[in-house]
């Protein structure tokens, strides 16, 4: 019987895992960069975590089952209710502000398709602690960051920010009552997903009025700042958010990537936890999903148990990440090294075939990466394996070590060899 992977999943088969191992050494690099410090936590959660962060209906977007003594788990399908479970746990002895960043293997059971799959990993970058909307550009600058060192520039992504804060206050000015906020915001949402005509049959089952559902269409529809005055009245709360907004392009300005970005009151993140700005970072012609989103969420951490603590953050998935690359031509299978060796010791003569493997031990022992021929086969062949694992160069152990207690030492690449004193070399 011949068993295949299951959907939705992928075999890393070493030149998979060059890419995976290209895309994450460069979440990693760029998070270094900006101060964070990585993190991990368990595969597996207690259900309720996701329960309190998602609502109920998220059991059925998880792989969540009864372990043997009745506890209700689920495979983690985000990583940010763990952080604020791990955070609250050692709230009292942490420095702030927490700068954290994970780079977990998630899972979700939904339908697989392009850009997204059942399991996939994603980078977090989390601040805890910091209220200012600084923490919240540099969220943004350090996406950024990290999609510029890929090689992207301005004119192949765009940050969309906007602010949940700013929504709600236009909302309520408009008539929508608080307690509607939370029904509304996985609606607005959709808006770019979905055609015109559903996402506006969505809002008439939600809002009666017509000329409230006219004004949110509107809103949604904007990118300048200055638009929305003549839109909706902006009372007190609405203006210190739109003040917020400013100060974040502001600080982008500052930080050197104001070009990637701009505001879009359409982005919404459909999640209710978030609390302020808002952003999700697309390919500027809109063909894929989202790259990353993120935002403000300053309750979490008291939806846990925890104190009432500030926090924003942001995730990316390396699925969308990967398409975009490819067709940018950044990412390049024949430009990834599966495999380099520094070192791939020959043996050219079979009486010396253990001095060859204790020439490969002691190279290795020395910090360079060695392999050698498991047989005593013939030179051809062994230079043949050298240059198939991309060995830098050769060590041939032969007639030379017998006669003088010489290597001899062939570059790869230029073909040129040399004769040194095995002592000295080795030593």
């Amino acid at each position: 019987m011949k068993i295949q992977s299951v959907k939705g999943t992928r075999d890393f088969y070493p030149p998979q895992m060059a890419v995976r191992n290209f895309i994450i050494d460069g979440w990693k690099a760029a998070s270094k960069r900006c101060g964070f410090v990585e993190y991990d936590g368990p595969i597996f959660e207690y259900l309720q975590m996701y329960q309190i962060k998602s609502g109920q209906e998220i059991v059925e977007q998880l792989f969540n089952f009864q372990d043997r003594g009745g506890r209700l788990l689920a495979i983690r399908p985000e990583i940010t209710p763990t952080l604020a479970r791990m955070v609250n746990q050692q709230i009292n002895t942490l420095p702030r502000p927490v700068k954290w960043f994970s780079v977990p293997r998630l899972c979700r059971a939904e339908r697989p398709q392009k850009g997204r799959l059942r399991e996939f990993f994603q980078w977090n970058i989390d601040i805890i602690g910091a209220d200012d909307v600084l923490a919240d550009a540099e969220i943004v600058y350090c996406s950024l960051d990290y999609l510029r060192s890929a090689g992207l520039t301005e004119k192949d992504v765009v940050a969309r920010i906007s602010s949940r804060r700013l929504l709600a206050a236009l909302l309520k000015n408009i008539g929508i009552a608080e307690d509607r906020l939370d029904v509304l915001y996985p609606i607005l949402d959709k808006k770019s997903k979905v055609p015109a005509e559903a996402f506006e049959e969505m809002l008439q089952k939600e809002v009666s009025s017509g000329q409230i559902i006219r004004t949110i269409q509107q809103l949604m529809e904007v990118h300048l700042v200055d638009a929305i005055p003549s839109i909706v009245n902006l009372n007190n709360e609405a203006q210190a958010a739109l003040d917020e907004v400013a100060r974040v392009f502001a600080y982008l300005d500052r930080m050197g990537v104001r070009d990637f970005c701009r505001f879009d009151m359409g982005i919404v993140r459909g999640l209710a936890y978030y609390t302020g700005m808002v952003f999700e970072i697309h390919e500027v012609a809109g063909e894929l999903r989202a790259i990353c989103g993120g935002g403000r969420y300053d309750n979490l951490l008291s939806d846990f148990g925890g104190p009432k603590i500030t926090a924003t953050g942001m995730g990316m998935g390396d699925c969308v990440l990967e398409i975009l690359l490819r067709q940018k031509g950044l990412l390049k299978d024949d430009t990834l090294d599966v495999q380099t060796l520094d070192y791939f010791v020959v043996c050219a003569d079979a009486e010396l075939f253990d001095k060859a493997v204790s020439v490969a031990a002691v190279l290795r022992r020395k910090g360079f990466s060695c392999d050698f021929s498991y047989k005593p086969v013939a030179l051809g062949k062994q230079l043949k394996q050298a240059d198939a694992l991309k060995a830098a160069q050769c060590v041939i152990v032969g007639q030379e070590l017998k006669e003088s207690n010489q290597l001899v030492i062939k570059d790869m690449k230029s073909g040129e060899q040399k004769l040194v004193n095995a002592d000295a070399f080795l030593t």
